[in-house]
């Protein structure tokens, strides 16, 4: 008698510690911490992109690279400013990812929401669950701004029975998730993702903090606004600004992840809704809508919800053109001049939707240098024809 089991359950998860497939450039996904690593050359997104690829799977077609919201923002049908009427208390901002899980789970869309909760012991350190209650969802408010490895918890899904599931997650995350998807047994997934860039290590957090804040150990959160500050969260409430070009780059340069500096898919452009804040106002968040799931999961949260239509002022490119050669050498502005730098730029510089260009083209600048340099072998391969078309655009230093 022949066994009818999937080929996947055959494959032996990596053990802790030892040697990933896509090696330094690991994003640590959670992908081989279970028997799906049986897919991992075609499911990991620094050994195989495919980001156009599985848009089409996904949203029914690819990004039209002539449109330039789309060139820039992925496959979208709709796009919009938003924050709660009644915020969650101890959310990040005010609780839109939270809320619309917690509306999935209770109004029986799905049986489960895959999420990240932290550590007994560490309020940063990541920790992947299936979330089966409201009160399991809400333990999961506020980002982990490290590397997390949310797919761990797939065979827990598979062996579950669940067959509706909300999975949250960044872009390499959900890139992996989607090559597997018709693996998982489900009948339908609905996936609510978050923008992501230059994440880290625990430890490169704590370099990070550390070199940044007044206060390290009492962050309880933090993010890099669209007023050019990174704004910290403390315990006591208190918030501290930290402005973008006073940042010790000289020392953080190489703080964060390999896979970060590799990557073009800072939008997330696989899920089926995306809630960030890049292209909103101040104190709001910026959602995308990429299909008609990612619209019948908005629907879930609507009422609670203040919108307004999105907006873009400004000019982005020459600030980018400034920044790359800036990031290259590792430029530390003086606090002073930095302070006035950011206040200049605050009043005349890119908003709104101005601002997620401008954010995107210095990191996509960056990122493909990075790549160039440490990785040529897999430049034309790894990067996305959106990625080049949008780096094509400004001038990079010759090696």
């Amino acid at each position: 008698m022949t066994s009818t089991a999937p080929k996947h359950h055959k494959a032996k998860a990596l053990k802790p510690g030892s040697v990933r497939p896509a090696k330094e450039l690991c994003s640590e996904c959670g992908l081989c911490d279970t028997y799906y690593i049986h897919y991992v050359k075609e499911a990991c997104a620094f050994i195989n992109q495919q980001i156009p690829e599985l848009e089409t799977e996904s949203h029914g077609r690819a990004r039209d690279l002539d449109n330039e919201n789309e060139l820039y923002f992925g496959v979208h049908q709709e796009m919009m400013a938003a924050r709660k009427v009644e915020p969650i208390e101890g959310a990040q901002w005010t609780g839109i990812v939270s809320t619309i899980a917690i509306e999935m789970l209770t109004q029986g869309k799905v049986e489960g929401v895959v999420c990240v909760q932290n550590t007994p012991e560490d309020r940063f350190q990541p920790m992947p669950v299936i979330a089966r209650t409201p009160e399991e969802i809400l333990a999961a408010r506020v980002n982990k701004p490290t590397l997390s490895p949310n797919l761990s918890i797939l065979e827990q899904v598979e062996q579950s029975g669940m067959k509706r599931l909300l999975a949250i997650g960044v872009g390499c995350q959900i890139q992996a998730l989607r090559a597997v998807e018709k693996q998982l047994g489900l009948e339908k997934l609905y996936v609510l993702g978050t923008p992501c860039v230059d994440n880290v290590t625990r430890a490169g957090l704590q370099k990070f903090l550390e070199t940044t804040s007044r206060s390290p150990e009492t962050v309880v959160h933090y993010e890099f606004m669209q007023d050019f500050r990174v704004h910290f969260k403390h315990e006591d409430g208190s918030t501290e600004t930290v402005p973008f070009f006073g940042l010790k780059t000289n020392q953080l340069k190489d703080v964060f992840a390999p896979s970060c500096m590799t990557c073009f898919d800072y939008v997330n452009s696989l899920a089926d809704l995306v809630v960030g804040y890049m292209g909103a106002p101040f104190g709001w968040q910026w959602i995308v809508v990429r299909n008609d799931t990612g619209k019948e999961m908005l629907e879930m949260a609507m009422e609670q919800l203040e919108t307004q239509p999105v907006m873009s002022k400004g000019d982005r490119r020459q600030a980018v053109q400034q920044s790359i050669p800036a990031y290259d050498q590792g430029v530390t502005l003086p606090m002073w001049a930095a302070k006035l730098m950011g206040v200049v730029i605050e009043k005349i510089g890119p908003k709104g939707l101005e601002y997620a260009r401008f954010s995107i083209d210095s990191h996509f600048t960056r990122n493909y240098l990075y790549t160039k340099r440490n990785y040529p072998q897999k430049l034309q391969q790894h990067v996305p024809e959106f990625a080049k078309k949008i780096v094509d655009q400004y001038q990079l230093p010759e090696d």
